[in-house]
């Protein structure tokens, strides 16, 4: 029988499902190791995952989506691969996009989206959050019971994103259609991943993009997709209309994932953690610290990968140019060479905003800032509109025995469903 650490995290579901029992095995034999059989290293210390994380110049961001088991499109020469790196990069999955290039494009790029997403304007648009979350909550929680999933984290994130953005309100319904039939990054069915598909839903999204930036580019607007027609790099170049419509897809569809799981892993937290949404009513500006630390226990993304591009050290082991390497974020966010009692939940964790969760370094994700707004903004109003939040035990089972159904997919830690009761505010007494 494969022992645990051995088994293939890319295909097994099981794993997908329960991935924090492989990590601690594959953690049982350091912070650095190759499972038997596979030509890839799993990283699951903190300290190596942070100076991986940094070091921008041994390490590409290349396989990024694709994962660290998928081949490389060319054989590694010598001991730095750079320039090999580039010449295949249309050869990787979703090379051209900002989560997977390298050096100056990613500088340029990143560089742009800071400029998209200032603070000031994240600050405007929570004002249209708080608004459309109170009258979600208000809806659902009159229900008395919803998915949280499917009727409010979804929904919520895709019309967040869209208002951001500017994609026309007569469209959200349809994208909203498209999120829901697009397969989570990572699927550990790999023909779901193919972003060349013609059925993909990423595809016919970019469509919309093209038609909307030709529109703003005609007559510009107050919104981001204004800004993304009319765009220059620092160095007063201009992006191509398919780098454009790239970025716009992507900021979309990025938008989603993220800040959605994380809703849902933390309201089973604010239910299941015994006093939690007492405490969290009665104190409203805990809520960050446990985002924070929903964040370090069950953030939405479970791994990344990188690809050592020139010979260099992990953690003092040396490896070669060419070596792929699966980032284990779960795993380094519960290493208990960093974290006193990992495993548990702490609101007054020291130090919790040093997790791993969103990365590190240049590639740190761009909509950290509205994730975390979007889902402190819907948390406030879900504990002030409810004296209490039940999860259904005819769906998820008791306490200490629950059930959940999981996304499948090597990337993305979240919930396909979460069915939750409600008890008003007004009732409580």
């Amino acid at each position: 029988m494969t022992k645990l650490e051995d088994r293939d995290y890319f295909t097994d579901f099981e794993i997908a499902r329960e991935p924090y029992a492989f990590f601690d095995a594959v953690a049982q034999h350091g912070p650095v190791y190759r499972p038997e059989g596979r030509d890839y290293l799993i990283v699951t210390g903190f300290d190596e995952a942070v100076e991986i994380f940094n070091n921008h110049r041994d390490f590409s961001a290349i396989i990024g989506l694709a994962g660290a088991a998928t081949p490389l499109p060319f054989v590694p020469q010598g001991p730095d691969i750079t320039d090999q790196i580039e010449a295949h990069r249309s050869q990787f999955l979703g090379g051209d996009l900002v989560v997977n290039l390298d050096d100056d494009a990613h500088t340029r790029l990143r560089g742009f989206m800071n400029r998209l997403f200032t603070p000031s304007r994240l600050k405007a648009n929570e004002q249209f959050i708080a608004a459309y979350s109170q009258q979600m909550i208000r809806r659902v929680v009159s229900q008395g019971q919803c998915d949280l999933i499917k009727e409010i984290a979804t929904p919520f994130v895709t019309i967040v994103i869209a208002d951001l953005l500017g994609v026309p309100e007569e469209d959200r319904d349809t994208f909203m259609a498209m999120i829901e039939a697009s397969p989570a990054p990572g699927n550990l069915d790999s023909s779901l991943n193919d972003l060349s598909r013609t059925d993909h839903p990423m595809l016919a999204m970019a469509g919309y993009f093209a038609r909307y930036i030709m529109e703003r580019q005609a007559a510009p607007r107050e919104d981001i997709l204004s800004e993304l027609a009319h765009a220059e790099y620092s160095d007063g170049t201009k992006p191509t209309m398919v780098d454009l419509i790239s970025l716009g897809t992507f900021m979309f569809g990025a938008g989603q994932d993220t800040s959605a799981k994380l809703l849902g892993n933390a309201v089973r937290y604010i239910v299941d953690v015994p006093g939690l949404q007492d405490k969290l009513r009665a104190d409203p500006s805990l809520i960050p610290a446990m985002i924070e630390e929903v964040l370090r226990l069950e953030g939405s993304t479970k791994q990344t990968a990188r690809l050592v591009r020139r010979d260099t050290r992990i953690g003092g082991r040396e490896v070669k140019a060419g070596t792929r390497i699966l980032l284990a974020i779960s795993a380094a966010n519960r290493d208990a060479n960093r974290w006193q009692e990992p495993d548990a939940f702490n609101l007054d964790r020291p130090r919790i905003k040093e997790h791993v969760a969103f990365g590190r370094g240049k590639h740190t994700c761009a909509g950290a800032p509205l994730a975390r707004v979007e889902v402190r903004v819907i948390l406030e109003q879900l504990l002030k509109q409810t004296s209490l939040i039940e999860i259904d035990e005819g769906h998820h089972g008791l306490p200490g025995t629950r059930t959940f159904e999981f996304e499948p997919s090597f990337i993305i830690r979240g919930l396909s469903h979460l069915h939750v009761k409600f008890t008003p505010a007004e009732a409580a007494g």
